[in-house]
């Protein structure tokens, strides 16, 4: 009982939740869709719950998470895919779910928090090794699926964007994390370690989507750095950023593949040829045909649960020679958002993208700044929501730093209150 009572294990229950989410994020599905269940037991496992409950609705992260949902919810009014949209509705759970968690469970300590992050950056570095090693071990075969468009997956089967996207993450992270002052010598060595091996892999697999996040990454670091006064540094990025494409252009096959690709795709789209076989440009086709639906539809949307549907009626009207297999949905979540909701789901979801950095408490946290530069850079070429693990993925990183940080902030001031 005393377990119970001292707030242990709740605290590590949620620990465990976020361990089984990044483990979950890398290799297992079940274990993604079994976190947020363990996140909750984790709140009822608080001895204070009750007594806090009324954290959660306060929590303005929280909120606007519940509001996602919740516009979801009344979207049914009007939507004409039942089914679609029920679907939508359990998969969206977890904008519910994880903020719960982190609103109103014991808090994790900071060496917890610590380890928590330890983990993500260290497994996917992982991760990223082993598959760059299955890459070496058939370069050839690699180098021409590259040069027609294609990605390899993670080893683990993690879809190609989105492990782009943690490989980014990975490498600031790792770098933050190697900071601290606790850390001792071979810890930073093994965090520096993870930081270049994400970076080495990014740049040998030459995912498009993490290349571009990872040099934004860069370029507001050195924002922040010259805000730091840093100018030493600052230069010494500006001078990688300036020669790492080149010297990874001029040093990878893979890499310069990966731009004859990109150049002959966009080619294809400029001069009206065949677009069937085209990632990039089946990508602009698809924008093209969104924003003839969000005209027609600026201020609600057609629905979330509708969009593929509506989608598919407009390439009817104009399929610009584009086979039914090979007609996308809008890759870019902002447009996917006006798509669905309008101007109404697109003003709710860039409310809980940027509204974090309103807040000076969020401002100030680098790792938290990481995370909106990197995922809004992202969700430019690719609408992350659509797919669970982006959806996890995200939900996740929101729920661990804006609403804890925010749950933090507020008991603070409690405890200043009292």
């Amino acid at each position: 009982m005393p377990y119970y009572f001292s707030g242990r294990l709740s605290q590590h229950l949620l620990w465990l939740a976020c361990a089984a989410g990044v483990v979950g994020l890398l290799a297992s599905r079940a274990l993604v869709a079994l976190a947020p269940v363990v996140g909750v037991c984790a709140v009822l496992a608080n001895p204070n719950v009750r007594r806090e409950a009324g954290l959660y609705f306060r929590n303005g992260a929280a909120m606007r998470a519940a509001a996602l949902f919740g516009f979801l919810l009344v979207s049914g009014l009007y939507t004409s895919e039942w089914a679609t949209w029920r679907h939508e509705l359990f998969r969206s759970l977890t904008w519910l779910g994880v903020p719960l968690a982190f609103t109103l469970a014991v808090p994790l300590a900071g060496g917890q928090r610590r380890a928590v992050g330890a983990l993500f950056v260290l497994g996917t570095a992982a991760v990223g090794l082993a598959t760059s090693a299955q890459y070496l071990l058939d370069p050839g075969s690699a180098n021409a699926a590259i040069s027609v468009g294609q990605n390899m997956q993670s080893i683990t089967g993690v879809f190609h964007i989105y492990f782009g996207v943690m490989l980014a993450l990975s490498f600031f992270w790792g770098l933050r994390l190697r900071q601290h002052p606790e850390a001792r010598l071979w810890w930073r060595g093994a965090l520096l370690g993870a930081a270049a091996a994400a970076a080495l892999t990014l740049h040998l697999l030459a995912y498009r989507t993490g290349l571009l996040v990872f040099y934004a990454g860069l370029l507001g670091y050195v924002g922040w750095l010259l805000t730091q006064k840093r100018l030493v540094m600052s230069l010494g990025i500006l001078v990688l950023l300036a020669l790492g494409p080149l010297l990874a252009y001029s040093t990878l096959e893979s890499v310069r593949h990966r731009v004859g690709s990109t150049l002959w795709d966009l080619n294809q789209y400029r001069t009206g040829q065949d677009l069937n076989d085209y990632s990039l440009s089946k990508r602009l086709v698809a924008a093209e045909t969104a924003v003839i639906i969000i005209r027609q539809h600026w201020l609600l949307g057609v629905g979330p649960a509708d969009a593929h549907a509506v989608m598919r009626e407009q390439y009817d009207w104009r399929d610009y020679g584009l086979r039914d297999a090979s007609q996308a949905d809008v890759h870019n979540q902002y447009l996917n958002a006006l798509l669905g909701g309008g101007l109404v789901g697109l003003v709710l979801w860039l409310a809980v993208l940027f509204w974090p950095l309103t807040r000076r408490w969020a401002r100030t946290n680098p790792d938290l700044c990481f995370f909106i530069l990197i995922q809004a850079t992202g969700m430019l070429v690719t609408d992350t929501l659509s797919l669970q693990i982006g959806l996890n993925m995200f939900v996740f990183g929101y729920g661990f730093l804006v609403v804890a940080g925010e749950a933090r902030e507020q008991r603070k001031l409690l405890v200043a209150g009292c």
